[in-house]
């Protein structure tokens, strides 16, 4: 998908964009997912071949600001943070945006208060067939201005089509999470629905289908995510694998495998295709690249590793997970919880605790590699601060603008040959 989007001043980066233009120009088909390296001398940071926004956060904003800058005198509500980023919601609320609801479905402005003539976004996430009915007895068109990204639409479609041919639908996601309510509440028009967290789960919902354990175990781990009356052995005797589109790929793709050697051990390979729809063309594909590039930064070399983006965010939270397999990683929203060489704010998703840190530089030979990236709902503009305010604390750093020399001139040797 190619567009051209209004994206605001405030998140433009510069480095962080010469970079990946230069990349973009040098590997088009995108075959190298190796990282730059942005040598500073006394710092390096590794820059890797993908993350920041995505085809459908730039979406969401374009059509945000531009709904914003239009209508001035109206009343614009977002049913929820647009994308999991505080700083691009902070500058919505900035502008006259209020917010309808909480991430967690809290009801922060009743909605029998809207009129027809108010304006209501829905976010990147898409919103539920509950909630779009609501807006409607309002008088309000639910999707006039709609930023729900083009890759969950299609998860709802796959659904929607499975449901369709009679296939029971395992919703592998957050079943809290925006964005899996909102595919729950989809697909659970056209189909008995349940949501699994992980290959864990998806092995006892398997073990389930093949009466290893008890029928009444689904009611434990799945009674409170699944539609009403959902039979485990009736219901799973065709069904397909759909996603929430910021989870891991590597594990959407090992639960497919973990229900679908299921049903071989329960109805023999040459049945499997009638029992077990293939959706993996479901996957998105900005998660894979950006989870894909993170891979490629682990066969790197790095003292550290530094995540950028929203604390609510599960896409950056699974780079976190990556990361701190290998390097000490730290999760911060922006520069600011930076507040000194010696001092770091950082986010702990396995507490869900935002913790201070001391002396989080480690002592290291010269040159101190970093691995530095973000969540596809995070500004570049934010990694472009994070970047210069570690540099500041090294004495004797080349000036950015050297740095960048280099990468400027690839770019513009290449797009000039033939």
């Amino acid at each position: 998908m190619t567009k051209d989007f209004l994206i605001p001043d405030l998140y433009q980066s510069d480095i962080i964009k010469t970079v990946k233009n230069a990349r973009q120009i040098l590997d088009p088909r995108k075959k190298d997912r190796s990282p730059s390296v942005l040598d500073l001398g006394p710092v390096r940071f590794l820059i890797p071949r993908h993350f920041g926004f995505c085809y459908g956060v730039e979406n969401a904003i374009d059509i945000a600001y531009r709904t914003v800058e239009q209508h001035p005198d109206k009343n614009i509500y977002l049913l929820s943070e647009m994308i999991h980023n505080p700083t691009v919601n902070r500058d919505l609320e900035k502008r006259g945006v209020r917010f309808l609801f909480e991430t967690d479905g809290t009801e922060h402005i009743p909605m029998e208060s809207l009129t027809p003539d108010d304006i209501v976004i829905v976010p990147a996430f898409g919103t539920t067939v509950e909630i779009q009915e609501r807006l409607e007895r309002q008088g309000i068109k639910p999707y006039q201005y709609d930023t729900t990204c083009p890759f969950v639409i299609k998860v709802w479609n796959r659904g929607r089509q499975l449901g369709k041919k009679g296939h029971a639908l395992v919703i592998h996601g957050k079943h809290l999470h925006e964005e899996t309510r909102a595919t729950f509440s989809h697909s659970a028009k056209e189909a008995p629905c349940v949501v699994v967290l992980n290959p864990e789960e998806a092995q006892i919902l398997a073990d389930i289908l093949l009466e290893k354990r008890p029928v009444t175990d689904f009611d434990i781990y799945f009674g409170m995510k699944s539609t009403d009356g959902f039979d485990a052995h009736a219901d799973l005797q065709r069904f397909g694998v759909i996603n929430q589109t910021t989870m891991l790929a590597t594990e959407t793709r090992q639960v497919m495998e973990i229900l679908r050697n299921a049903v071989i051990e329960k109805y023999g390979d040459a049945e499997v295709e009638m029992h077990f729809a293939d959706t993996s063309d479901t996957l998105c594909y900005a998660t894979n690249e950006n989870q894909s590039a993170t891979y490629a930064l682990l066969d790197e070399r790095a003292d550290m590793a530094i995540v950028v983006g929203g604390y609510n965010s599960s896409n950056t939270m699974h780079l976190v997970e990556l990361l701190e397999e290998r390097y000490p990683t730290y999760h911060i929203r922006d520069a600011s919880e930076i507040t000194s060489r010696h001092e770091i704010r950082h986010f702990n998703q396995w507490d869900g605790k935002v913790h201070q840190t001391s002396n989080w530089i480690p002592k290291a030979a010269e040159p101190m590699t970093i691995a530095i990236t973000s969540g596809a709902s995070c500004p570049d503009a934010l990694v472009d601060e994070v970047l210069l305010k570690i540099a500041n604390w090294f004495e004797g750093c080349h000036p950015i603008e050297e740095v960048l020399k280099p990468f400027r001139r690839q770019a513009d040797k290449a797009a000039s040959e033939p």
